[in-house]
């Protein structure tokens, strides 16, 4: 993990989401809006963000219907978002092994990002990245 987060700037939106798979859909379309496909960060915030939505859908206790939480910053030379979901008995973590099935979603998080971390609260998780735009 890297570097705390720290925000400032426009909050373009936030969607609620409910904890299935057919919302991480929704989370890619959601940043295809706010941020369009002309934004330096387009690609890799969508990309991102389809990664921690679908981590937290998959192993949170979100997962069985639950809510999943998208915040959408943009800190004028970056982008930071927030997902917050109901937490689980795990904590996050990049996976080293290169030969598994799945499992990668943090590790490109890790490779991608300028940042990114997860803290705990009471009302779950919050996994959190920036993107640095690309000029």
């Amino acid at each position: 993990m890297k570097g705390k987060g720290v925000t400032a700037g426009t909050l373009p939106g936030v969607i609620d989401l409910v904890g299935s798979p057919e919302s991480v859909a929704r989370a890619r379309e959601f940043i295809r809006r706010k941020l369009r496909e002309d934004h330096p960060a387009f690609d890799d915030v969508t990309l991102l963000t389809s990664e921690v939505v679908t981590n937290a859908v998959v192993h949170s206790d979100s997962r069985c219907g639950g809510k999943v939480i998208v915040a959408l910053a943009d800190c004028h030379d970056f982008i930071h978002v927030d997902v917050v979901d109901a937490g689980a008995e795990t904590t996050p973590c990049v996976r080293q092994e290169d030969f598994t099935e799945g499992g990668r979603g943090l590790m490109l998080v890790e490779t991608l990002s300028s940042a990114w971390g997860t803290y705990d609260h009471h009302r779950g998780r919050t996994v959190w990245f920036q993107v640095k735009y690309k000029r």
